[in-house]
């Protein structure tokens, strides 16, 4: 009777059905757990969406928090000759500007070869020297094995060196090369003086530069820039100069035909981009929090929320952001008269809490007076401003030990305690379970047992009753 596979077989009662019913019973009370598990899910989730967003928001107010922005210029040339980068500290002016002379790089060159791979040098000599000096002063020395005196062995060891000269052949013919040794800089000073072998007089008559029987040719003669601003006479040993005019710097690209004009002039555009961008990404930020916070209304009567709730409804920490960040649209410290976003054109739509900008006015607003708007939005760049506060608010938020962190460590302990819960309670009623089968397969055998028994008895008993009868007729 023990080998009985299904419940109920034996005692003939519903017992896999009864079994199944405790069953999801049971297993009932880990749904309260499982929809918790669920919401706290969502909210973990949902930090990490706010997080982000915040993070996305802080780029563009970093963008902003600039006070060169409200600085820019611009350069404009009258001459392809040159153009001109400003700075945050450019004046605008005009600048009468005529060059007559770009800076070049000095080149010089071998006579011809036979061959780029033949070794040159003297292959009796234990070890030469090559050393390259500079105008400056400035010397490398160079070691060579007989190997490396061929053309090609010497660019490569040329190269490796940092010499300060960049090393090439040059095919001139059929079977005609030369090594070619261009400065890596331009002008007179970074001109190489000498290039002298030591150890190996054959190579040094080969490669040797700065005596008279020399047979390498400078082939392009090193040449400082030379140029005039405002007529004043200027020298630099670059085509680029960034020391000669204040927050400027110059470009050189060719002579120019007489004087040619650099005009700077004030440059609204970059701060009203970015000002776009700002605003842009502040909408951004508030459609989110909308997302998060979305409230779906029910019907009277019905227990629960609308599952399309945003899972931060009624969050405390996504409020205090928000509620923060709204208040940081104004800088009634600032000392111009420039003391809310509504003043340049930004204004707040009550229903939304989306900002709404107005172009024009913050184009007048900033060419009237960018230094005013300046004092608003950026303030000291320390405390005050509203981007400054905004920036230092999100670095709070955004840190390790900040408020959406602390949240988040918050929902993930919560979560790791309903698992804990969910596991001891899914054990306890798996073993409840265990137990109930047991004693249902014990009942279903004893019951079996007992019907056998019965059924036996039973068989006993008329088999008795009919041997009586049959007695009785006879």
């Amino acid at each position: 009777m023990t080998g009985i596979s299904t419940l109920g077989i034996g005692s003939g009662l519903d017992l896999s059905t009864i079994l199944d019913s405790l069953t999801t019973a049971e297993k009932a009370s880990l749904t309260p757990i499982s929809t918790q598990q669920t919401a706290y899910t969502a909210k973990l989730s949902a930090y990490a969406t706010l997080k982000s967003s915040l993070s996305t928001f802080q780029t563009a107010n970093t963008a902003l928090n600039s006070a060169d922005l409200f600085t820019a210029t611009t350069a404009t040339s009258s001459s392809s000759a040159f153009s001109a980068k400003t700075s945050g500290t450019t004046v605008a002016g005009k600048y009468t500007i005529s060059v007559s002379q770009l800076a070049q790089a000095q080149t010089l060159t071998t006579a011809e070869q036979s061959s780029n791979t033949a070794v040159l040098g003297d292959s009796s000599a234990s070890s030469r020297t090559m050393t390259i000096t500079l105008k400056d002063g400035s010397s490398k020395d160079i070691s060579l094995t007989s190997d490396q005196t061929s053309l090609t062995g010497m660019r490569d060891a040329i190269n490796s060196a940092d010499a300060g000269v960049t090393a090439s052949i040059i095919k001139t013919g059929d079977s005609t090369y030369r090594l070619s040794l261009t400065s890596n800089e331009t002008g007179s000073d970074n001109a190489v003086t000498s290039i002298s072998v030591t150890g190996d007089s054959t190579l040094q008559g080969i490669v040797g530069y700065g005596t008279d029987d020399s047979t390498v040719t400078e082939s392009v003669t090193a040449q400082n820039a030379k140029l005039k601003v405002n007529n004043v006479d200027i020298e630099n040993s670059s085509n680029t100069i960034s020391d000669a005019l204040e927050g400027i710097t110059l470009n050189l690209n060719d002579t120019t035909t007489g004087n040619q004009t650099l005009t700077i002039a004030k440059d609204t555009s970059k701060a009203e981009s970015a000002i776009k961008t700002w605003v842009d990404a502040y909408n951004t930020l508030q459609d989110q929090f909308s997302t998060l916070t979305k409230y779906t209304a029910v019907d009277a009567g019905t227990d629960s929320q609308d599952s399309s709730n945003g899972a931060l409804l009624g969050d405390s920490t996504l409020r205090t952001i928000q509620t923060q960040l709204k208040s940081m649209l104004t800088n009634a410290q600032s000392s111009s008269t420039y003391k809310t976003l509504a003043q340049i054109g930004i204004t707040t739509d009550p229903s939304t809490g989306s900002l709404e900008l107005d172009s024009d006015k913050l184009e007048s607003a900033l060419s009237s007076d960018a230094d005013g708007v300046k004092e608003m939005i950026v303030g000291d760049g320390k405390t005050t401003g509203i981007t400054t506060t905004i920036a230092n608010s999100l670095t709070s938020w955004l840190s390790s030990t900040g408020i959406v962190q602390a949240a988040t460590d918050g929902v993930s302990k919560t979560l790791n305690n309903l698992t804990d819960q969910y596991n001891t309670m899914s054990t306890r009623i798996d073993n409840l379970i265990a137990r109930y089968k047991a004693q249902f397969t014990q009942l279903d055998v004893t019951l079996s047992s007992l019907n056998s028994t019965s059924t036996y008895l039973t068989q006993q008993f008329e088999s008795s009753s009919s041997s009586s009868s049959s007695s009785s007729s006879s």
